[in-house]
């Protein structure tokens, strides 16, 4: 709405102005003055292709913008310098033709300097900083696995997270090798973490690019000890279901988003003593042990069960197993003798 309001007023603004510059009286060519209204329509439409082209273009870049300006900043300053230095040795026509020359091309070479350095550049000016452009807290780098496993996409729809997604450009070279596997299972893995991250892209309320690493910066390294090392220099997080780098950036610092402790915390919670209802699916292990699964794929051992199969029963919740690795749940048949057992996955 400020937006909307922002434009309304400067297409006014901009009215005003024209229809001042118009009036009868004021220095014009020939041409405009005879045709005063035409000359009143297309000045404001000239006005308002910067309106359209802030619209056509609603997600801008401050590091993109600062690069640019800065660029044509030092470009124009260097062009004057020269143009200093070289007047009193250049003959005057041929002065011309260099400082012309110069003043076209210093501009571009230093945006484009800029911009292809901007993440790793930082201007000596206080508070500019082209490395960062975080859209909300500190960025969020993703693994793999993360994009493997794909629930990474369902949680930035619920907009719980405003905040930059990266995904390292070595990570993408790994999901791109898992994608090009001759097993075919992991050739399926790979294929959806390509399209997750695809759908990520194309939702327009993520913000996530693509953070290109040089080779230079991992030479030797493990994919998950560069992960970490990037999460450092960016102070950044790392979003994973790798229990591994999970623990290996914990002990070196870095805050790290499990994806499975994330779903563990929004399932029910389950105390000894409450009454659930499954079907049971297969035995256990151990004997006398019933398996089946709650609608969110957590396992339920139930004991005394084991002839229960295909059968649905009510079971009273004795134990609770969670950790990174997933949630188990350890019960009885309701109204059935208690009896002690232990199973594993």
């Amino acid at each position: 709405m400020l937006l909307i309001a922002i434009r309304v007023m400067y297409a006014f603004i901009c009215a005003g102005a024209i229809a001042s510059l118009v009036q009868p009286g004021n220095s014009l060519p020939p041409l405009l003055a005879e045709h005063p209204f035409a000359t009143f329509v297309g000045l404001l439409l000239i006005t308002q292709l910067v309106t359209v082209i802030d619209v056509i273009l609603p997600r801008k870049r401050l590091d993109l913008i600062s690069s640019i300006y800065f660029g044509l900043l030092i470009g124009t300053l260097l062009t004057y310098l020269l143009n200093l230095a070289l007047g009193p040795v250049l003959p005057g026509e041929l002065r011309t033709v260099v400082i012309s020359l110069i003043a076209i091309a210093l501009p571009y070479l230093c945006i484009s300097f800029l911009i292809q350095t901007k993440d790793d550049f930082r201007f000596v000016i206080p508070y500019v900083e082209f490395a960062k452009e975080l859209k909300g807290g500190r960025p969020l780098i993703l693994d793999s696995s993360a994009l493997i496993d794909g629930r990474i996409g369902d949680m930035m729809d619920t907009k719980v997270f405003d905040t930059e997604l990266l995904v390292p450009s070595f990570v993408l070279s790994e999901v791109q090798d898992i994608a090009d596997s001759n097993d075919k299972m992991r050739r399926t893995r790979g294929r959806r973490g390509l399209d997750v991250l695809a759908k990520l892209q194309q939702n327009p309320k993520v913000e996530i690019r693509v953070y290109e690493v040089k080779g230079d910066d991992v030479e030797g390294q493990t994919v998950d000890q560069r992960i970490v090392a990037l999460a450092k220099r960016l102070a950044g997080r790392v979003v994973t279901n790798d229990f591994n780098l999970n623990k290996v950036a914990s002990v070196q610092g870095v805050d790290v988003i499990n994806l499975n402790d994330v779903a563990n915390s929004l399932k029910p919670r389950y105390l000894p003593g409450e009454i659930m209802r499954i079907r049971v699916m297969r035995e256990g292990e151990s004997i006398g042990q019933g398996v089946g699964y709650l609608d969110d794929g957590t396992m339920v051992v139930c004991e005394q069960a084991s002839s229960m199969v295909g059968k649905e029963i009510e079971v009273t919740v004795t134990s609770v197993l969670q950790n990174s690795a997933g949630r188990m749940i350890f019960g009885r048949m309701a109204n059935a003798p208690v009896a002690t057992g232990y199973a594993t996955r």
